[in-house]
């Protein structure tokens, strides 16, 4: 859902496949599908055809799920990572690096735990009030690589620069300290549920009042702006 939502389009069904080693505990299965079908609710989105193959022990890591997807995008929206312009102003929808601590956190031999949970969410309806408020030139979920990784991508793509606020970005205690333990940047950690939106600067407050107004955007915070450079780069001010 999220994939498609980044290019605007509107999500009309999805394609699921399971690849299940055999023994796998019925409950566990039992759960990955509610949990599936909880969300694809919430998305409003249909899992319109599927299969499932059983593989001998040892064939798979218990359970493997593809998904694929089909959306629609409106003839008037064109959102891509080659689209920044000089001026727009980046923004966040919430705090980074989450998921990635969270699913570290539930390795038993890292060592630590927290109360951490992932961000995992659909983001589709947030994203349709946005392009309902103002104009929008990239976005993206940073998920694996983090935000930086994403961000030294647009700013390749688009042959700008992008110059963040270090104490705008939003980091929870947790994330912190995690990350000091174990010797990561939060940049680099992964998220599930978040974007990162490059919008006209003009529109900025708009998109951000919007934002605040849903389920996943309240959190939102500006980090951010492009600016034109000989090199394309991002910079941490």
């Amino acid at each position: 859902v999220n994939d498609l939502a980044m290019v605007g389009a509107k999500t009309i069904a999805l394609t699921r496949g399971f690849v299940i080693e055999e023994g796998l505990s019925f409950e566990i299965l039992q759960r990955v599908v509610q949990s599936m079908r909880d969300s694809a609710a919430e998305a409003g989105v249909f899992i319109a055809a599927g299969d499932t193959k059983v593989v001998q022990k040892g064939g798979a890591d218990q359970l493997f799920i593809n998904t694929a997807g089909i959306g629609l995008v409106d003839a008037k929206i064109d959102i891509s990572g080659e689209n920044a312009k000089a001026g727009d102003v980046v923004i966040i929808s919430g705090t980074l690096g989450d998921h990635g601590i969270a699913v570290m956190s539930a390795r038993e031999d890292l060592g630590f735990s927290t109360d951490l949970q992932s961000d995992v969410a659909p983001l589709n309806h947030l994203i349709a009030a946005m392009l309902n408020t103002g104009e929008i030139h990239v976005l993206r979920d940073p998920t694996r690589g983090g935000l930086a990784t994403t961000l030294n991508e647009i700013a390749s793509q688009s042959n700008l620069s992008i110059e963040l606020q270090e104490t705008s970005l939003p980091v929870k205690a947790q994330v912190h300290a995690a990350c000091e333990m174990l010797g990561f940047d939060p940049l680099y950690v992964a998220n599930e549920g978040k974007l990162v939106a490059f919008v006209k600067a003009g529109d900025a407050e708009k998109i951000l009042s919007i934002m605040h107004q849903t389920r996943y955007g309240q959190e939102a915070v500006i980090i951010g702006r492009v600016i034109q450079t000989n090199t394309p780069q991002v910079r941490l001010r």
